[in-house]
């Protein structure tokens, strides 16, 4: 973005609203500018630079969804209203559609955060949506009693433990949605074995479908290569977060593993 903050600014704080177990989003008063599936890096001084996907932007406001999970994480969760932090971005690409498109967004645990953004600006160019939404319990899933209130938008659910929903994978339903209606494309954000299941459903049915991926990132534009992805080379922070799954396809390392801060593969739990 041509207004995007190379150099983290301070902003206080506005609004915190509780969404689900240990998830926080976090309103400010700024025009940052961004677009579905970008990203800015929160800074918490003495403590770490974390990247952070926006849940929200109406052009005067914006909101970034924080789960907890990790010492940054869990640091900025215990902030409240009028407390500071540091904001540089947005970066990286975004959703892409066009008007009047039908949307099928698949978001899984804190994933359905940039995904409430991008149903949001969908729904005001007339998209019809289909939010599936998959996490292990209740407990955990965001923004459902909004979305439901959204023109245009039918909700889907599925927990793990079937507290509330439908018990068990949000892929049958997808399964079954493709083979009903006419989608245009599928936009995905979540655990990753979830978004790898979601390409193949969508690759098998030639639907376009874009997936947002998440790697440890420093510096946020493209600079520290820590972010890249194999064997491409692939920098996340550049060519994502936001990507076609023909192109996640190409690399090895999609749905199998990512690097941790020293580089070592972290292979997903199956």
């Amino acid at each position: 973005m041509e207004n995007k903050t190379e150099l983290p600014i301070v902003l206080e704080i506005k609004k915190v609203v509780e969404e689900a177990e240990n998830t926080k989003t976090f309103y400010f008063d700024h025009t940052l500018n961004s677009k579905p599936g970008q990203f800015v890096m929160l800074w918490l001084p003495g403590v770490d630079e974390i990247p952070i996907s926006v849940s929200f932007d109406d052009g005067e406001q914006f909101a970034l969804t924080v789960f907890a999970r990790g010492e940054a994480s869990n640091q900025i969760c215990g902030l409240k209203e009028g407390d500071k932090i540091g904001i540089r971005g947005p970066y990286g690409t975004m959703f892409n559609y066009a008007e009047g498109e039908n949307l099928v967004l698949v978001g899984g645990g804190y994933g359905a955060a940039p995904l409430r953004f991008l149903a949001n600006e969908a729904v005001k160019k007339n998209c019809k949506i289909d939010f599936m939404m998959a996490a292990k319990t209740k407990n955990k899933l965001l923004f459902v009693d909004e979305l439901r209130e959204m023109k245009n938008v039918t909700v889907y659910i599925a927990t793990s433990d079937g507290s509330e929903g439908f018990k068990g994978h949000i892929n049958e339903t997808l399964e079954k949605v493709l083979k009903e209606k006419k989608i245009n494309k599928i936009m995905t954000c979540g655990p990753e074995l979830l978004m790898k299941a979601v390409g193949e459903i969508g690759d098998k049915a030639n639907v376009q479908t874009q997936i947002s991926i998440e790697r440890y990132m420093k510096c946020g534009f493209g600079v520290c290569g820590q972010c890249v992805m194999d064997p491409l080379g692939i920098r996340t922070c550049v060519s994502g977060p936001v990507m076609n799954s023909k192109v996640l396809n190409m690399l090895e390392e999609f749905g199998k593993y990512r690097r941790d801060a020293e580089g070592r593969k972290q292979y997903f739990n199956k």
